[in-house]
Protein backbone atom coordinates (compact mmCIF):
# COMPACT_ATOMS: atom_id res chain seq x y z
CA UNK A 1 0.00 0.00 0.00
CA UNK A 2 1.53 3.69 -0.91
CA UNK A 3 1.01 5.80 1.88
CA UNK A 4 0.79 9.63 1.16
CA UNK A 5 3.91 11.61 1.93
CA UNK A 6 3.79 13.43 5.58
CA UNK A 7 5.57 14.99 7.57
CA UNK A 8 7.00 13.83 11.26
CA UNK A 9 5.45 16.89 12.59
CA UNK A 10 2.05 16.73 10.79
CA UNK A 11 2.48 13.02 12.27
CA UNK A 12 3.01 13.55 15.69
CA UNK A 13 0.02 16.66 15.62
CA UNK A 14 -2.23 13.77 14.21
CA UNK A 15 -0.72 11.00 16.77
CA UNK A 16 -2.21 13.12 19.52
CA UNK A 17 -5.74 13.31 18.02
CA UNK A 18 -8.33 11.95 20.49
CA UNK A 19 -11.39 14.24 18.81
CA UNK A 20 -12.36 15.07 15.70
CA UNK A 21 -14.84 18.59 15.12
CA UNK A 22 -16.62 18.92 11.80
CA UNK A 23 -18.10 22.21 10.07
CA UNK A 24 -20.93 20.90 8.42
CA UNK A 25 -21.31 22.56 5.04
CA UNK A 26 -18.45 22.92 3.08
CA UNK A 27 -16.11 19.71 4.76
CA UNK A 28 -19.66 17.14 5.50
CA UNK A 29 -21.13 18.34 2.65
CA UNK A 30 -20.59 19.88 -0.83
CA UNK A 31 -21.68 23.49 0.84
CA UNK A 32 -24.36 23.46 -1.34
CA UNK A 33 -27.80 23.75 0.32
CA UNK A 34 -30.99 22.71 -1.97
CA UNK A 35 -34.59 23.81 -0.75
CA UNK A 36 -37.52 21.64 -2.62
CA UNK A 37 -40.65 23.31 -3.07
CA UNK A 38 -42.60 22.87 -0.09
CA UNK A 39 -39.86 24.56 1.37
CA UNK A 40 -37.42 21.48 2.58
CA UNK A 41 -33.78 21.64 3.15
CA UNK A 42 -31.43 19.48 1.12
CA UNK A 43 -28.16 18.37 1.84
CA UNK A 44 -25.67 15.66 0.24
CA UNK A 45 -23.60 13.72 2.39
CA UNK A 46 -20.39 11.46 1.04
CA UNK A 47 -20.55 8.03 2.01
CA UNK A 48 -17.03 8.03 1.92
CA UNK A 49 -16.90 10.13 4.67
CA UNK A 50 -19.25 8.55 6.98
CA UNK A 51 -17.14 5.04 6.65
CA UNK A 52 -13.83 7.38 7.64
CA UNK A 53 -15.79 8.93 10.44
CA UNK A 54 -16.79 5.12 11.42
CA UNK A 55 -13.45 3.82 11.11
CA UNK A 56 -12.53 6.15 13.46
CA UNK A 57 -14.65 5.55 15.75
CA UNK A 58 -13.41 1.94 15.77
CA UNK A 59 -10.35 2.77 16.67
CA UNK A 60 -11.59 5.20 19.87
CA UNK A 61 -11.82 8.48 18.54
CA UNK A 62 -13.97 10.49 19.31
CA UNK A 63 -16.31 12.67 16.66
CA UNK A 64 -18.47 15.79 16.87
CA UNK A 65 -19.97 18.14 14.73
CA UNK A 66 -20.45 22.11 15.65
CA UNK A 67 -22.33 23.90 12.92
CA UNK A 68 -23.91 27.36 12.77
CA UNK A 69 -26.87 26.58 10.66
CA UNK A 70 -29.51 23.98 12.21
CA UNK A 71 -30.89 21.38 9.74
CA UNK A 72 -33.09 18.33 10.91
CA UNK A 73 -30.90 16.43 7.89
CA UNK A 74 -27.46 16.98 9.92
CA UNK A 75 -29.19 15.31 12.96
CA UNK A 76 -30.50 12.49 11.31
CA UNK A 77 -26.53 12.00 9.41
CA UNK A 78 -25.07 12.28 12.73
CA UNK A 79 -27.30 9.82 14.78
CA UNK A 80 -26.22 7.45 11.77
CA UNK A 81 -23.13 7.69 12.25
CA UNK A 82 -23.31 7.97 15.93
CA UNK A 83 -21.54 11.45 15.53
CA UNK A 84 -20.63 11.82 19.71
CA UNK A 85 -21.45 15.32 19.85
CA UNK A 86 -23.66 17.78 18.10
CA UNK A 87 -24.06 21.75 17.97
CA UNK A 88 -26.07 22.95 15.75
CA UNK A 89 -27.02 26.75 15.48
CA UNK A 90 -24.70 28.14 17.57
CA UNK A 91 -23.54 31.50 16.91
CA UNK A 92 -20.54 30.94 19.65
CA UNK A 93 -18.56 27.96 18.25
CA UNK A 94 -15.93 28.58 21.12
CA UNK A 95 -18.39 27.70 23.83
CA UNK A 96 -19.76 24.63 21.57
CA UNK A 97 -15.40 23.74 21.58
CA UNK A 98 -15.28 24.49 25.28
CA UNK A 99 -18.12 22.37 26.36
CA UNK A 100 -16.77 19.63 24.61
CA UNK A 101 -13.41 19.54 25.88
CA UNK A 102 -14.94 19.73 29.43
CA UNK A 103 -17.16 16.85 28.65
CA UNK A 104 -14.59 14.38 27.07
CA UNK A 105 -11.68 15.92 29.61
CA UNK A 106 -9.33 16.78 26.65
CA UNK A 107 -7.14 19.35 26.42
CA UNK A 108 -7.28 21.00 22.89
CA UNK A 109 -3.92 19.55 21.41
CA UNK A 110 -6.06 16.61 21.59
CA UNK A 111 -8.98 17.91 19.30
CA UNK A 112 -8.43 18.39 15.54
CA UNK A 113 -10.83 21.06 14.11
CA UNK A 114 -11.71 20.78 10.00
CA UNK A 115 -13.36 23.62 8.18
CA UNK A 116 -13.76 25.63 5.15
CA UNK A 117 -14.29 29.01 5.50
CA UNK A 118 -13.85 31.93 8.10
CA UNK A 119 -16.10 31.25 10.85
CA UNK A 120 -14.13 27.80 11.37
CA UNK A 121 -10.34 29.65 12.10
CA UNK A 122 -11.08 30.26 15.64
CA UNK A 123 -11.37 26.53 16.27
CA UNK A 124 -8.92 25.43 13.37
CA UNK A 125 -6.71 28.23 15.44
CA UNK A 126 -7.33 26.92 18.66
CA UNK A 127 -6.98 22.96 18.04
CA UNK A 128 -4.04 20.98 18.23
CA UNK A 129 -4.60 20.22 14.65
CA UNK A 130 -6.31 22.51 12.04
CA UNK A 131 -7.48 20.74 8.96
CA UNK A 132 -8.96 22.69 5.90
CA UNK A 133 -10.65 20.98 2.97
CA UNK A 134 -9.17 21.26 -0.46
CA UNK A 135 -11.66 23.53 -1.85
CA UNK A 136 -11.67 25.99 1.29
CA UNK A 137 -11.13 30.06 1.25
CA UNK A 138 -8.03 30.62 0.64
CA UNK A 139 -6.69 32.59 3.89
CA UNK A 140 -8.31 29.26 5.54
CA UNK A 141 -5.64 26.95 3.74
CA UNK A 142 -3.01 29.43 4.39
CA UNK A 143 -3.69 28.96 8.55
CA UNK A 144 -4.12 24.86 8.12
CA UNK A 145 -1.83 22.81 9.47
CA UNK A 146 -3.14 20.30 6.83
CA UNK A 147 -4.72 20.61 3.90
CA UNK A 148 -7.24 17.55 2.26
CA UNK A 149 -6.32 15.90 -0.89
CA UNK A 150 -10.45 15.74 -1.53
CA UNK A 151 -12.57 18.36 -1.21
CA UNK A 152 -15.90 19.36 0.96
CA UNK A 153 -18.53 16.49 0.76
CA UNK A 154 -16.39 14.92 -1.70
CA UNK A 155 -14.15 12.42 0.95
CA UNK A 156 -12.07 15.48 2.85
CA UNK A 157 -13.36 13.86 6.23
CA UNK A 158 -12.24 10.18 4.83
CA UNK A 159 -8.44 11.71 4.28
CA UNK A 160 -8.70 12.90 7.50
CA UNK A 161 -9.52 9.02 9.01
CA UNK A 162 -6.34 7.78 7.19
CA UNK A 163 -4.33 10.77 8.26
CA UNK A 164 -4.88 9.55 11.69
CA UNK A 165 -4.97 6.16 11.36
CA UNK A 166 -1.64 6.37 9.34
CA UNK A 167 -0.23 8.53 12.22
CA UNK A 168 -0.74 5.54 14.63
CA UNK A 169 0.75 2.84 12.29
CA UNK A 170 -3.02 1.45 12.08
CA UNK A 171 -4.15 2.14 8.48
CA UNK A 172 -2.96 -1.14 6.96
CA UNK A 173 -4.51 -3.41 9.50
CA UNK A 174 -8.09 -1.59 9.63
CA UNK A 175 -7.85 -1.75 5.51
CA UNK A 176 -6.82 -5.48 5.51
CA UNK A 177 -9.78 -6.28 7.86
CA UNK A 178 -12.06 -5.68 5.26
CA UNK A 179 -10.56 -8.95 3.18
CA UNK A 180 -11.86 -11.12 5.91
CA UNK A 181 -15.14 -10.14 6.49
Amino acid sequence: MELPNLSEKLLQKAKNIQLLIMDVDGVLSDGKVYYTNSGEEIKNFNIKDGLGIKLLHKIGIKTAIITGRHSAIVEKRAQELGIHHVFQGTSDKRAAFQSILKNENLSSNQVAHVGDDLPDLPLMKQSGLGIAVKDANWFVKQNADWITDDKGGQGAVRNIAELLLISRDMLEDVYQDYLTL
